[in-house]
């Protein structure tokens, strides 16, 4: 960091009570209803030892940012399960018919349910019974929208379907944490990075990263050098970037655990973008403290700033916050961070510039369609409601939101790209 500055609270738009959700629950965010505003759904999991055996739904409630239930499937815990991995739930126009749907894994089988009523409309069987560590919407044969889906067990295997349930392929290597899609070669299907393999949409392995370490923790694309030609970023025991043809373009071994990363604009000083990322410096345990810090480096890979912390966490959740006012530049959005600190959003020297009042789970997003993102933490069957200036949450009444890719591929280990949605045909 090079010096403290002040940082600001922002303004707080709605205190939703939410506790009819069940406790410890995972949020999603979409217009659910179509009103022109999102909805929060909140996502209660099995409780289980998620390092092996992936997590089913067990309850899922949709409140409005008035905090009114607008419907309920399962029966919410008031104590709730694990976190150790995603839960198998997304929000997105699944079907193709302009309204959302919520797609998950309950009771060992595929739902589809209406997100404006709760009804389930549609149920399959899985391709396999530990087919459900995450659902990852794509566009793997071709036509407008995301009417495909890829899931996966834990490490080894992934399974790729189309609308009607029905398999299209597998893979099976090391698969990482979340597969990101993207149409890397404008053919209006997605290539998929699944771990450290990069696949055309039939599935087929086009190339492998040749990266030593376990498992890719997470995988952005981005323009980094700003040249017209996409990087794939990956990150784990480093940071890594790829060219689509599998040429390496840079390494940064420097991090010894990298956890997330979080590409953007983050300083008018250095050329192209910056990606951050959580480097885990100390892994904790029981009775035993972790230490993790917040790192910067440039379009080449090179590091142009660290974050040294005392006191500290080792489970901070590093993102990339592009709209939360309307400043030049990109923030660093810091969350679940522990040593005492609140989430916070730093500038990309790491300074601290808006720090949040509430402590707890988060997650962002435009909820009104008009350009800013907003931040809700949740807070013990609490959802605190932030803005950067004093907006209304009432709907605006100019039809259903789209659904961002970033929230119809919501992971615990983020992933994504910049900008949200095609960069270009290459």
């Amino acid at each position: 960091m090079t010096g403290e500055t002040d940082a600001r609270e922002p303004t707080r738009l709605a205190t939703l009570d939410v506790d009819a959700a069940g406790g410890r629950p995972k949020v999603l965010l979409g217009d659910l209803t179509g009103d022109g505003r999102m909805e929060l759904l909140f996502v209660q999991g099995d409780d289980i030892d998620a390092t092996y055996d992936p997590h089913q739904v067990t309850s899922l409630t949709a409140i409005d940012l008035d905090g009114e239930v607008r419907w309920q499937v399962g029966d919410p815990d008031p104590e709730g399960g694990g976190h150790g991995a995603d839960f198998p739930a997304q929000i997105w126009d699944f079907d193709g018919d302009g309204a959302n749907e919520v797609v998950c894994v309950m009771d060992d089988e595929f739902r589809v349910i209406d997100g404006r009523t709760g009804e389930i409309q549609r149920e399959a069987d899985l391709p396999a019974p530990q087919a459900h560590d995450c659902i990852v919407p794509a566009n793997l044969t071709g036509g407008d929208g995301r009417h495909d889906l890829i899931v996966k067990d834990r490490y080894q295997r992934v399974w790729a379907l189309d609308s009607a349930f029905e398999l299209l392929w597998t893979h099976e290597g090391n698969t990482g944490h979340y597969p990101w899609p993207h149409d890397v070669d404008g053919d209006g299907r997605d290539e998929v990075m699944v771990g450290y393999s990069f696949l055309d949409s039939d599935g087929e392995t086009l190339w492998t990263a040749d990266i030593p370490d376990e498992h890719a923790d997470c995988i952005w694309v981005a323009d980094l050098d700003e040249d017209g030609d996409p990087e794939i970023v990956v990150g784990e025991g480093g940071v890594y970037a790829y060219a689509p043809d599998g040429t390496e373009r840079w390494r940064n071994r420097e991090p010894r655990e990298v956890q997330h990363i979080a590409p953007g604009n983050f300083r008018a000083d250095v050329d192209g973008l910056q990606v951050a990322g959580l480097d885990r410096i100390v892994r904790g345990g029981p009775g035993q403290p972790g230490r993790d810090g917040i790192f910067v480096v440039d379009s080449d890979g090179e590091t142009v700033c660290t974050e040294d912390r005392d006191p500290g966490g080792w489970l901070t959740i590093v993102e990339p916050m592009t709209a939360w006012d309307d400043a030049d530049l990109d923030y660093v959005l810091a969350w679940r961070r522990g040593g005492g600190t609140n989430p916070t959003l730093y500038d990309g020297h790491l300074d601290p510039v808006v720090t949040f009042p509430e402590d707890g789970y988060l997650i962002h997003g435009d909820l009104l369609g008009r350009g800013t993102e907003q931040v809700i933490v949740l807070d013990d069957g609490t959802a605190h409601v932030f803005g950067d200036e004093d907006v209304s949450l009432d709907a605006p009444g100019d039809g259903p939101l789209p659904q961002p890719k970033r929230l119809a591929n919501s992971t615990l280990y983020p992933g994504g790209e910049r900008p949200d949605g095609p960069l270009h045909d290459v």
